[in-house]
């Protein structure tokens, strides 16, 4: 059970206008931008940052986005953003292969060096402790270009929000993300768990 109801889809205008960016990337507004809406003034700031952070603005593909925020998200242990953020891979192009071996990447010739180091970066920016080090640091300027890096920060951090809002507000989860998250993670210990 949610700690906090979502409202409505439709209870605030500003919210709604904005949150038609969800149409595109999930099929549906997150019931966590729903809850968001209690205060309006959050849910139209996340809004606008997730669209800012998820924009393409160099290299960094969509799929390449939401496939770091999944890294991310299963590192932090959030089952609700690893649904969501599986399902949006796939949406933007990310084959069955590479979502099967997202977990091998390391060995797998499915993924580049750049990505590589981007999961990299991914696992070790999300830790806690943080774990980005030099050589993570050293790989990350060898494949990506400054504006790039803050990119995939923004990407890393963003879901770092979600992760702590979703898991502990118990977010309910929706049918089509679980859907996604049996579909998609059948292969790996993914569960709809709280977020029921």
């Amino acid at each position: 059970m949610p700690l906090v109801t979502p409202l409505a889809a439709d209870e605030n205008s500003q919210v709604a206008e904005l949150a038609k960016f969800f149409n595109e990337t999930l099929g549906f507004c997150p019931n966590s931008v729903l809850t968001m809406q209690r205060r309006p003034a959050i849910a139209e700031a996340f809004i606008t940052l997730n669209k800012a952070v998820m924009a393409n603005e160099g290299r960094v593909t969509a799929e390449q986005k939401r496939l770091i925020g999944y890294i991310t998200s299963a590192n932090t242990g959030c089952r609700y953003c690893e649904a969501h953020t599986i399902l949006a891979a796939e949406r933007y192009g990310a084959t069955q292969q590479r979502l099967e071996q997202i977990w091998s990447f390391r060995d797998s010739d499915l993924y580049t060096g750049a990505e590589k180091a981007a999961f990299e970066f991914a696992l070790a920016a999300s830790s806690v402790p943080n774990a980005v080090d030099t050589e993570i640091t050293a790989q990350m300027h060898k494949y990506w270009d400054q504006g790039e890096i803050v990119e995939i920060l923004g990407v890393i951090s963003l879901f770092g929000y979600l992760n702590r809002w979703n898991d502990s507000m118990a977010t309910s989860m929706e049918n089509n993300a679980v859907d996604a998250g049996q579909r998609l993670l059948s292969d790996s210990s993914w569960n709809v768990a709280k977020h029921r």
